[in-house]
């Protein structure tokens, strides 16, 4: 089963029976916008999120996209990461290093992570201002509407608490306006210090896509995606709305059974 649905204001939803079928849509749905991309502005820049996510990309290893991806023009950064060493098991770097990036033909230069021998605070400017360099040098679009970068594609997951990239419920971080990449040092999940994107950077990207599995996150799909009206949680993920993007939500069929807005066969 695979369902599709364009919602007026929370963008299209694709939701799977499996997550073999989630991972097949979500890595065609990212060699298209890879194609698309370079051949409009000759570079595809990508930021990946950590957990699941990186398991669902197994597919990019394939050598079916090893010859269609033009992997020379791909840069490769991350919407968040954990301030540990690279080679730390908590790690997205290192998740993303062992399970995608190592098996492709990635120019190494073109991967920006950050400097993990830096504090939290200071490894978010040093990110930011290397991002800043790359708009300047337009291989990261700027936004028409902001100084912001445009990203091609922004891939999100979204937790149980409805938290994307490592912007938490009722954390001062969401109401970040200026900076591109901040900080934190009281994560609720380990461990604790991190650095994130914030919300005007993943709102001005040309795609945003937000993959959730597992039953356990149904509840905050829900609050992030149906329309509940005014008493609706201030949940991070439902603060994804990007301003002249587009919004794509990949759905494993469990996170997605207490959405109001489909019906779904048993």
């Amino acid at each position: 089963m695979s369902l599709r649905r364009i919602l007026k204001s929370r963008g299209e939803l694709r939701i799977h029976e499996n997550l073999d079928e989630l991972s097949t849509d979500l890595v065609e749905y990212i060699s298209e916008l890879s194609e698309a991309s370079v051949k409009e502005h000759g570079a595809f820049a990508i930021a990946l999120s950590g957990g699941s996510l990186i398991g669902l990309l197994r597919r990019l290893c394939e050598a079916h996209y090893n010859k269609t991806i033009d992997w020379a023009k791909w840069y490769i950064f991350w919407v968040d990461e954990r301030v540990v060493a690279k080679s730390h098991t908590d790690s997205n770097y290192r998740l993303a290093k062992d399970g995608l990036l190592s098996r492709v033909p990635i120019i190494s230069s073109h991967v920006h992570s950050i400097n993990d021998s830096l504090t939290a605070e200071d490894a978010a400017s040093e990110y930011e201002f290397g991002i800043r360099q790359l708009v300047k040098t337009r291989v990261i679009d700027v936004s028409d509407i902001s100084d912001c970068p445009k990203f091609d594609l922004i891939l999100l997951v979204m937790g149980p608490d409805g938290h994307v990239a490592s912007l938490f419920p009722d954390q001062p971080a969401l109401a970040m306006k200026d900076e591109w990449v901040t900080f934190i040092t009281d994560s609720p999940e380990p461990p604790p210090e991190r650095i994130t994107f914030t919300l005007p950077v993943i709102n001005s990207a040309s795609n945003v896509a937000v993959v959730v599995t597992d039953g356990s996150k149904a509840e905050a799909v829900h609050l992030a995606i149906d329309d509940i009206g005014s008493d609706c949680p201030s949940l991070p993920a439902r603060m994804v709305q990007p301003s002249k993007g587009k919004l794509v939500w990949f759905l494993e069929k469990q996170a997605a059974s207490k959405l109001h807005c489909v019906q779904l066969s048993e």
